[in-house]
């Protein structure tokens, strides 16, 4: 089994996260979502790194604004969900749930999950513990659904739900402060989230990332994955309502919020 993946992360724009994952033994390096390509090169450059891929997660240009960059600059395959590959720019590699995706002797599952978009996909590698969602899951929170129905995505959260809790989630964005204000009007009475929030103010006071997330945190904290939870569904609609139709309220109440 190869050694587990180097995983850096990258900040870009306002509030995004790209992310450098390197493999040691061949020198393979990835950047996964980068909005624009300098700060990725930069990134990558400062530790030696050269760019072979560039993985992509979903089509909005603050995922792929730098692919065609980063391609012309170093050559680097770009990878991309086949669900939606005419809206990636670049795209060398089409992948699916079937094909998954070697990295270097590491593969991933490719994990479809749409609502957010329509062909949204998940990296996942299981070596590594990491699985890199995109706009789907946040740290205590979700994205939009721009493209999809809370039938659509509801689905997809329970598919990242059932990975191991040990598994570190790496998203589109550093949202964890602003979700968890959501997140207390929601689910007031959640330990768990309390000592997330606590976590997390004392993160950011330091000027660190709250990601990567670790799984079973969020399986416990999360709202949008707690759906299906007896109080959870108490608060958005009651007990006979669809699980789906409970997460679709509480989407709607964080989109007023």
């Amino acid at each position: 089994m190869p050694a587990p993946l180097e995983i850096a992360l990258v900040p870009m724009l306002k509030d995004n996260y790209a992310y450098l994952i390197h493999d040691a033994a061949s020198g393979a390096t990835a950047i996964l979502d980068p909005s624009e390509a300098q700060p990725g090169l930069k990134a990558a450059a400062a530790r030696g790194w050269t760019l072979t891929h560039v993985l992509d997660t979903h089509h909005h240009n603050d995922h792929c604004g730098g692919n065609l960059g980063i391609q012309q600059a170093t050559g680097a395959k770009v990878v991309g969900p086949a669900y939606d590959r005419a809206r990636i720019p670049g795209i060398d590699l089409a992948v699916d749930e079937k094909s998954g995706f070697d990295f270097a002797g590491h593969h991933a599952q490719v994990l479809f999950i749409p609502g957010h978009t329509k062909g949204h996909i998940a990296f996942h590698f299981p070596d590594s513990k990491a699985v890199f969602c995109g706009d789907t899951l946040f740290s205590i929170g979700c994205g939009r659904m721009f493209e999809g129905t809370s039938d659509v995505m509801w689905p997809s959260l329970l598919k990242l739900r059932a990975l191991p809790d040990d598994t570190r989630i790496y998203c589109g964005h550093e949202y964890t402060e602003a979700n968890i204000r959501f997140a207390l009007h929601a689910d007031p009475d959640n330990a768990a989230l309390k000592r997330r929030a606590v976590e997390a103010k004392q993160l950011r006071e330091a000027g660190k990332p709250t990601i990567p997330a670790v799984l079973g945190d969020e399986k416990q904290s999360n709202p949008f994955l707690r759906a299906d939870a007896p109080e959870l569904k108490a608060r958005f609609g009651g007990q006979d309502k669809p699980d789906h139709e409970i997460f679709g309220a509480i989407r709607a109440a964080k989109d007023r919020f």
